[in-house]
């Protein structure tokens, strides 16, 4: 009997060893935090972020038909209230070129402004739009680029009064969906089983399998075309720019990671950082070969699921519950202690 109760007290230490080394990160940390976190006056969803020609001046989106407005670069925040039919409208995306800027949203909601947003309009969809909008893209005077939550891809030239298919065929309910500066569209399916990518100039969308078990978190675009993925598991995965619809070896930034990935983002063409679940951020500085961890946000009791860089100088990470967090350039230089 004693060498039983031995034998167990023996496999029940191993077990704590074993637990204790996944939960304890061997990742390193960064030697600095260059996130601020920024008092956003809401408790709503937030979905987006965009800036007009003047970097100080920017507007949030997010559930409950919420709009918030900054002037002095994304310090501060304001409510704005914008008369929508629908009380509960959710505004999922925001873009601006210049001065002209657009929202869209749920249900079928597309809003648009020319003067930098002290006044916006209603502009009508289409009852048969496939799909509800979830991404607007400002590209011009007059123009801008639409995307639903099944894939239709619709473009306008004349202010939102007309709108023209780009794609013949919906790609089927997405889970996140992602377009390229040079107009490339890329959407996870809603179940994370296989993704679709779209040119232009294609008729219809290219859809993949997965190449792996694991399913699809989330997926986008290098600045080079490269292609970047997040699955399950804490899985990173970036496509072989040498041999088209291949993809390199599976990258773990943080092993035995019990939290989930969610956004991926390249301050610059070396720096990507990854928001996670649970105030998880990591950082690589030498492409994603390999990673640090940003472990004074740890503290922030929200999940990272959009990461923005609009210049290397200026992004944003949004996190659910209201949580804002804003970069700092600075912050490397001002974390040194000054000289006696």
């Amino acid at each position: 009997m004693h060498s039983i109760v031995k034998k167990w007290q023996g496999i029940f230490a191993a077990l704590i060893v074993v637990l204790a080394s996944i939960g304890c990160s061997k990742v390193p940390s960064v030697s600095y935090n260059p996130w601020a976190v920024i008092n956003v006056p809401t408790d709503a969803k937030l979905f987006d972020i965009a800036f007009t020609d003047n970097p100080n001046h920017g507007y949030l989106v997010g559930s409950n038909a919420t709009l918030l407005e900054t002037n002095d670069g994304g310090n501060t925040w304001q409510p704005l209230q914008l008369a929508v039919d629908e009380p509960k409208s959710r505004f999922d995306s925001v873009s601006f070129a210049g001065k002209e800027g657009w929202i869209v949203g749920e249900p079928s909601l597309l809003l648009h402004t020319t003067d930098e947003g002290k006044s916006w309009s209603s502009l009508p969809l289409n009852e048969k739009l496939p799909g509800s909008p979830i991404l607007i893209t400002a590209l011009g005077e007059n123009t801008a680029e639409m995307a639903t939550d099944v894939g239709a891809i619709y473009k306008t030239t004349d202010g939102g009064q007309n709108w023209k298919a780009q794609v013949e065929a919906a790609v089927g309910v997405v889970r996140n969906l992602e377009r390229s500066p040079d107009g490339k569209y890329i959407a996870v399916s809603s179940k994370g089983s296989f993704y679709s990518v779209w040119e232009p100039g294609q008729a219809a969308w290219d859809p993949h399998n997965r190449n792996s078990s694991r399913r699809l978190e989330n997926m986008g675009f290098a600045g080079n075309g490269q292609l970047w993925l997040l699955a399950r598991g804490g899985q990173v995965k970036f496509s072989d720019l040498t041999k088209s619809d291949e993809w390199l070896d599976v990258e773990y930034p943080e092993l035995a990671t019990s939290w989930g990935l969610l956004d991926l983002a390249y301050r610059t063409p070396e720096e990507i950082w990854i928001g996670g679940g649970s105030g998880n951020l990591l950082r690589s500085t030498d492409g994603g070969q390999t990673w640090e961890k940003d472990r004074e946000v740890e503290g922030v009791a929200a999940n990272f699921y959009k990461i923005v860089f609009f210049n290397p100088d200026q992004g944003f990470i949004i996190g659910d519950h209201g949580i804002l967090l804003k970069y700092n350039p600075n912050a490397n230089s001002s974390s040194q202690p000054e000289a006696a």
